[in-house]
């Protein structure tokens, strides 16, 4: 039996969990004492942690579990209790904005202002890193900056760049103190602009990749950096804001910013399949335009389409926006706050160290899979159930009220919430255009105008998360193989890391714990909806 929550029937399944247990009691000893007393001064104990006889629960509270819609996203379980309160009030599914953080304005209430500067400058190092990654006083991120590296300054004071030195392989390095203090201090979108762009911004000061395609429009500037020697194989590519279009927060970023990000994606994939199918590419040194692009696109289509022809079928694009770093060392997400994208293609197989061949992984292979199992169970399409579930969504609790699963839409693009999801602010984003061969599946199906949809809803998406007050957001694409014929449809996936939900044991397992029903938090997430 395939596990997801999508039923031929174009419903979702869940189910509830209803306890009332009995625990048979094992301690051998009380161990009763007291733990404070009351505004009366009577005295408070922990009597009832040690119940005299066996214990018996006649009614926790109900447990909704509910599966993923696709299997190899595991389960999710939703606590009543925690699900209730939020129902009564969806507008408390939210972070509260930044405390304002300043060292050096306590320190000055209490010191000379050099005296002041010389404490935060032996500060021990954990409280440096914890300071630099919240502190929103721009002077003490600047005297922190400049304590952890050595900079070029000009007559005036300001920052012009950094002091170099060659490594013992002849390297040029920057010369950093604390590399993880330096990076910390970058990330904190309250440092000012100048020394953001010396210390990460400016094009090389942070090695030598090539910098291999550009966007320029308006306001909106975007370099394309190759990743030679990447994680990925066969290199992959990251689109980054500018040095002179600073973003440090979603909310900044226009649809032009959008558009420029993702259009050198689309350029990229198109230009590198093109290269494996010896279709010709129509420029050098500029970039395509929009409507180049296209006769590009339906070229490559049409030269995939040939017998016997495998180019890289799969596309990777990803996004960690949000920097964090704690006292203790231990980097929270990206490495990276600037807005930035990262794609590659996948080939279809690889070598095998001992002879042969195996297929490669691309994460949109796992919904494949999903895909073809339920095909296999139930003679239908997943995807078109799986919309017919969203279209007819019913409250998760079984109660009345609102039951809509949908933040946003237009003709090519659906934006809502998974009904189980995997962070517990998921939202996912589908197209449900369609091409002349079938459902959209990766971004070489999209023509233009389901293009500017996709970068749309990305756009909705990052904003209304960021109303919600999330910092931290990963965001993944779950894309078709090229040439596959299976109804499985371009899917998006935003994650947000929450303060208070960060991944332990559970979700190593795939038991994703949610405090509230999926529709309520689509109920927030309109109300976040940007105008226009």
């Amino acid at each position: 039996m395939v596990h997801t929550c999508v039923t031929p029937a174009g419903r979702f399944r869940v189910g509830v969990h209803k306890p009332s247990y009995e625990v048979v009691n094992l301690r051998h000893r009380d161990r009763v004492g007291r733990l404070g007393i009351l505004a009366d001064g009577s005295p408070v104990d922990n009597q009832v942690n040690f119940p005299a006889s066996d214990v018996r629960e006649e009614q926790a509270s109900w447990i909704y579990e509910i599966a993923n819609a696709f299997a190899f996203r595991g389960t999710t379980y939703i606590d009543s209790a925690w699900a209730r309160a939020r129902a009564r009030d969806p507008a408390s599914i939210r972070i509260g904005p930044r405390p304002e953080c300043s060292l050096l304005r306590v320190l000055g209430r209490h010191l000379e202002p050099e005296k002041a500067r010389q404490v935060l400058a032996e500060l021990p190092r954990p409280l440096l890193y914890d300071l630099a990654a919240n502190s929103t006083d721009p002077e003490e991120l600047v005297l922190l900056a400049r304590g952890c590296c050595r900079m070029v300054m000009d007559r005036d004071g300001h920052p012009t760049g950094l002091h170099f030195a060659r490594d013992d392989n002849g390297r040029l390095r920057a010369e950093i103190d604390d590399f993880e203090l330096f990076e910390t201090i970058a990330n904190n979108p309250f440092l000012p602009d100048p020394y953001k762009e010396v210390m990460v911004l400016r094009p090389g000061v942070q090695g030598a990749s090539e910098i291999v395609g550009e966007w320029e429009e308006g306001d909106s500037h975007v370099f394309e950096y190759l990743r030679r020697n990447s994680y990925i194989p066969w290199g992959h590519f990251a689109a980054n804001m500018a040095n002179d279009a600073i973003r440090y927060a979603t909310r900044e970023l226009s649809i032009g910013d959008m558009q420029g990000l993702r259009h050198l994606y689309y350029q990229r994939m198109y230009v590198t399949l093109a290269g494996q199918l010896g279709v010709e590419v129509p420029a050098r040194r500029r970039c395509l335009e929009v409507d180049e692009l296209e006769v590009l696109r339906n070229k490559v289509l049409q030269a995939a389409a040939a017998p016997g022809v495998k180019p890289h079928t799969a596309t990777l694009w990803g996004w960690n926006f949000g920097y964090d770093f704690s006292g203790s060392g231990c980097r929270l997400h990206a490495s990276h706050q600037m807005i930035h994208q990262q794609y590659a293609m996948v080939p279809p197989e690889v070598e095998l160290l001992d002879g042969g061949l195996m297929a490669s992984y691309s994460c949109g292979d796992l919904v494949a899979d999903t895909v073809r199992a339920y095909r296999e169970e139930h003679d239908r399409d997943l995807f078109a159930d799986l919309l017919a579930a969203i279209r007819t969504n019913t409250r998760t609790d079984g109660g009345r009220g609102e039951s809509s699963l949908v933040v946003w839409q237009d003709a090519n693009v659906l934006l809502f919430v998974p009904k189980a999801q995997v962070s517990q602010w998921e939202l996912q984003l589908m197209v449900i255009a369609d091409s002349d061969q079938g459902p959209v599946g990766n971004v070489i199906e999209a023509d233009t105008g389901v293009r500017a949809s996709i970068d749309r809803g990305i756009l909705v998406a990052q904003h209304v998360l960021a109303g919600l007050g999330a910092r931290m957001v990963s965001s993944i694409e779950y894309s078709k193989r090229l040439g596959l014929a299976s109804g499985q449809r371009l899917l998006y996936s935003f994650l947000p890391k929450l303060p208070w939900s960060m991944g332990a044991f559970s979700e190593a397992q795939l038991r994703f714990i949610s405090s509230h029903f999926p529709e309520d938090f689509a109920i927030a997430c309109r109300a976040r909806l940007p105008a226009g």
